[in-house]
């Protein structure tokens, strides 16, 4: 199965490949930053899965399926323009918070302009706000300010203008921290919320 971001990018591919080697097809499975992405090919006379980055299925005019490997150099030699249709890739973001609160640094307020200024620059412009804390505090209390840290910042984009259906926020407690310390340690760093702008 093609993740749904997958379809349409190697719809093209399989489109551009096919022009350029009549009269066999080929298909090519691009790899894509933070996405495990796989395909089947199929025709009448066979089936085969392409699971890797730069999998290649080549299809012979019988419908016969032969799998090859291609990589990366290779593929920016024959076919450039396929990397052009590629969207950027994500950019991340890290915002601090004030201890035990939902309220931004006075630091990461100022950046949260920049922040806005990369998304309005994207095709999608899509927002993911994961909020984190440290491990002052139980780990109840740290879900739930930690899903109150990523709905403040995604507050305060709306107030900006920013289209609400385009954020998503998400709390992690006190799970995955930067700087990992025993229970009831303050930690600064691990105060934040992070953001992946795509």
């Amino acid at each position: 199965m093609i993740p749904a971001p997958s379809r349409s990018l190697l719809s093209a591919l399989v489109a551009c490949l096919c022009a350029a080697c009549v009269p066999a097809h080929r298909v090519l499975l691009l790899p894509q930053e933070g996405v495990k992405s796989a395909v089947s090919v199929t025709t009448p006379a066979a089936s085969t899965d392409l699971a890797r980055p730069y999998a290649v299925a080549e299809i012979g005019r019988n419908g016969q399926l032969a799998q090859a490997l291609s990589s990366e150099a290779e593929v920016r030699e024959r076919y450039p323009m396929l990397f052009a249709l590629q969207p950027p890739p994500p950019e991340r973001h890290v915002l601090n918070f004030q201890p035990g609160t939902s309220d931004l640094t006075p630091e990461s307020m100022v950046g949260l302009d920049a922040i806005m200024v990369a998304a309005r620059s994207r095709s999608g412009g899509e927002i993911v706000i994961t909020g984190h804390t440290d491990r002052q505090g139980s780990a109840e209390d740290n879900d739930a300010l930690s899903l109150r840290r990523a709905h403040a910042i995604r507050d305060l984009l709306v107030e900006r203008g920013f289209r609400a259906k385009l954020i998503e926020a998400v709390g992690r407690g006190e799970r995955e921290p930067v700087v990992p310390t025993e229970d009831d340690v303050p930690e600064p760093r691990n105060r934040r919320a992070e953001l992946t702008v795509r």
